[in-house]
């Protein structure tokens, strides 16, 4: 299953709301079946069965599945809902409860999913009587030791409506209190960006550990598996404002991997204010997310828009024990969307912090074309210096928030809220030669102490080119500034790093904006 289609897939099914009341059913049972007896359950056995297991041949999942699944059309496979009357912990008066995912389609790959409680972990069966199915292709009689493709989490809150769905490979995704799915995280990315085919871990098996009736907090383990590697995870979830997910990793290479992505991101971008390319839709901006945030292990905040490009662009963005990155959607005013079906001014941005010392490494940032929004076209994630080897134990931790902002903000500085771009030049006066401007505002941290008198500097640098007709004045309608300066590029088609920050002085007042231009082939350089 490529890319298009697995996300294409998780934004319909995930997030997709309970069925109305006419559509429930009693309960026809307090505790779920299960597929066989208890087994004792820990997240130390759980690493210890995922590093026994790298020293094993992959064998593939897929293939399965009866011929009754395989074969279903895409209508038929969204005609099978499950029932929230048998959701797990329904009747438990659990704070948490949890709803499946058939099996079928493009989900080919069985998923055991366990339910532990008191240290010991009982395998749910498969059970017809969980769904409703309005398909017109019979689905006829399923194994009890079918498996599922994934499960969503409902909390007590809002029942109604799902709060984290783990659907697809190792996709995951969550929500803050906009309650709005968006952008997508994954267990690991393997070769994305490269030539050669990218590789698609799965979580094959999940530990759902049963909450106490008072927790807010729920614990889902996770057993990696892959060609290149196998790998535990645990996720300790707290709903709140914001989704928290405090993860935990332990990889166990089976052979090395060029590029490995440690806590990656997956979003989309298709057009925004300052690249519209595929600005063809009616709607001004569609995008999951609009730019990368990152806080490197020197202090700096970093900040740099993301773009549709003509071809694959792979950035790297070296560091040395990362204090935080993600991919933020900054801009949440809804008329620069004019979209009230999906809601892209309520997606949420996604924030990664990391537990102790990540060492050297570079955050990377893939952006692939898309010619529309059911593509998921972003990746960003931490890529080590080091190569991950067979026969050792790679341990990460990060805190994933999903929610309006990141967590982690810098105060002190003022930070980016548009980035706009377009033909260079002054106006009224004939262009004799091509450019490109950039518009920058600026919001927050210092800049409305700032008096009318001052003098503040756009400290721009380019990778090549010239820059002119640089300025740096007061906003008014955001109390902050607007940093405007053209780029004469070069005869190069290659891309041009930008680079611009807001001086006082020696006082440095904005967060660093980074924007990698491609200039247009000689002969599209138009000066109208």
């Amino acid at each position: 299953m490529d890319r298009r289609t697995l996300i294409k897939t998780f934004i319909a099914l995930a997030g997709v709301q309970a069925l109305p009341l006419s559509a429930l059913l009693t309960s026809r049972q307090a505790q779920a079946d299960t597929v066989g007896g208890p087994q004792p359950f820990s997240y130390g056995w759980l690493k210890s069965r995922a590093r026994s297991l790298a020293g094993e041949p992959w064998q593939s999942g897929e293939g399965d599945l009866p011929g009754s699944l395989k074969d279903l059309s895409w209508d038929d496979y969204k005609a099978i809902r499950f029932r929230p009357a048998e959701a797990l912990w329904r009747n438990d008066d659990n704070p948490f409860q949890i709803q499946l995912f058939h099996l079928g389609l493009y989900f080919k790959s069985p998923v055991r999913i366990h339910e532990v409680e008191d240290g010991q972990a009982r395998e749910l069966a498969y059970d017809p009587g969980y769904f409703r199915y309005d398909g017109e292709q019979p689905l006829g009689t399923l194994p009890r030791d079918l498996g599922y493709a994934g499960f969503r989490v409902h909390f007590h809150t809002d029942y109604k409506r799902d709060l984290a769905a783990f659907l697809g490979a190792s996709y995951f995704r969550a929500v803050g209190s906009d309650m709005q799915y968006g952008l997508s995280a994954r267990g690991l990315a393997i070769n994305t960006g490269l030539s050669v085919e990218e590789e698609f871990p799965q979580f094959t098996e999940f530990w759902l550990q049963k909450p106490a009736a008072d927790s807010h907090q729920m614990v889902v383990y996770a057993l990696l598996d892959s060609p290149s590697t196998t790998g535990a995870y645990a996720f300790t979830m707290t709903p709140g404002r914001d989704m928290v997910m405090q993860v935990d990793v332990a990889l166990y290479p089976r052979k090395p991997m060029e590029r490995v992505g440690i806590a990656p991101l997956t979003s989309m971008y298709q057009t925004g204010e300052n690249h519209r390319r595929m600005a063809n839709d009616w709607r001004p901006e569609i995008h999951d997310s609009d730019g990368l945030a990152v806080h490197n292990g020197r202090g700096e905040w970093l900040w740099r828009p993301l773009v549709n490009p003509r071809s694959v662009r792979v950035n790297s963005f070296v560091d040395n024990n990362p204090r935080g990155f993600g991919l933020l959607q900054r801009d949440r005013d809804f008329a620069n969307y004019q979209d009230d079906g999906v809601f892209y001014d309520k997606r949420p941005s996604a924030w990664v912090e990391p537990h102790g010392e990540w060492g050297p490494g570079s955050v990377m940032l893939v952006e692939i074309p898309t010619r529309d929004e059911t593509f998921d076209n972003i990746v960003a994630f931490w890529n080590p210096d080091e190569p991950l080897t067979s026969g050792t134990e790679y341990l990460f931790g990060y805190t994933l928030t999903w929610g309006a902002e990141a967590p982690e903000r810098p105060d002190s500085l003022a930070t980016v809220q548009a980035t706009r771009t377009g033909i260079g030049g002054v106006i009224g006066q004939e262009r004799t030669y091509f450019s490109w401007r950039f518009a920058v505002d600026f919001a927050g941290g210092p800049l409305p102490m700032l008096s009318d008198n001052v003098e503040v500097e756009p400290v721009i640098t380019a990778s090549r080119g010239r820059i002119e007709i640089t300025s740096a004045r007061p906003l008014a309608s955001n109390g902050g500034y607007r940093a405007m300066f053209d780029l004469v590029p070069d005869d190069s088609e290659e891309p041009i790093d930008l680079r611009l920050q807001l001086k006082l002085g020696d006082q440095v007042l904005t967060e660093t904006w980074l924007y990698q231009y491609m200039p247009p082939p000689e002969g599209e350089r138009t000066f109208d």
